[in-house]
C-alpha cells in the first residue's frame, strides 16, 4: 500500500526546466575567475536557467520542494536574465544580492546544508560583496542615482 503510493507520487512530478539564457551576469560583467566560482555555486542553481538537477529533485516529494525553491528564487532574481541594459534595475539588483550575502540569509542554509561548494566562509563572503558592491557603485552613475 505504502510502496503503490510512492509509485503514485512518482506521477506529480513537476516539470524542472532550464529556459533558455537571455543575458547572463558572468557573460555581462565578467568578474574575477574566483568570485565567477563562488557566485556558481552558491546562486546558479536557484537563481538562474542553469540550475542543475540532482538525481533527487525527480523523486517525489522532495522534487516539489527542489522546484518550488527554484521557481521562487528565479522569481526574486535570475542571473540568466540579467538587466545588462537598464543599470538602474542591475545596480538596484547588485546591491540586494550584496545585502543577502552579506546577511548570512543567502545562501539558504537548506541549500548548503546538501551542498558544501555554496558554502560560503566569512572571507568568501567578504570577497564576494566586494565585487558585487564595486560593480553597484560603477553602475549607478550610469543608473543617475
Amino acid at each position: 500500500m505504502v510502496a503503490g503510493g510512492f509509485a503514485l507520487l512518482q506521477l506529480t512530478n513537476p516539470a524542472r526546466t532550464n529556459p533558455p539564457v537571455v543575458s547572463d551576469l558572468l557573460a555581462m560583467d565578467a568578474p574575477p575567475p574566483r568570485v565567477a566560482a563562488m557566485l556558481h555555486a552558491a546562486c546558479y542553481d536557484c537563481h538562474s536557467s542553469e540550475t542543475r538537477w540532482p538525481w533527487y529533485s525527480h523523486i517525489a516529494p522532495m522534487s516539489w520542494l527542489i522546484a518550488g525553491d527554484v521557481k521562487t528564487g528565479r522569481e526574486h532574481l535570475n542571473l540568466s536574465a540579467w538587466p545588462a541594459a537598464d543599470p538602474r534595475r542591475a545596480a538596484k539588483l547588485l546591491g540586494r544580492m550584496s545585502d543577502a550575502i552579506a546577511s548570512g540569509e543567502m545562501p539558504l542554509a537548506k541549500y548548503t546544508k546538501i551542498h558544501a561548494a555554496a558554502r560560503l566562509t566569512e572571507s568568501q563572503r567578504k570577497e564576494l560583496t566586494d565585487w558585487l558592491d564595486a560593480e553597484r557603485n560603477r553602475l549607478e552613475p550610469a543608473a543617475g542615482k
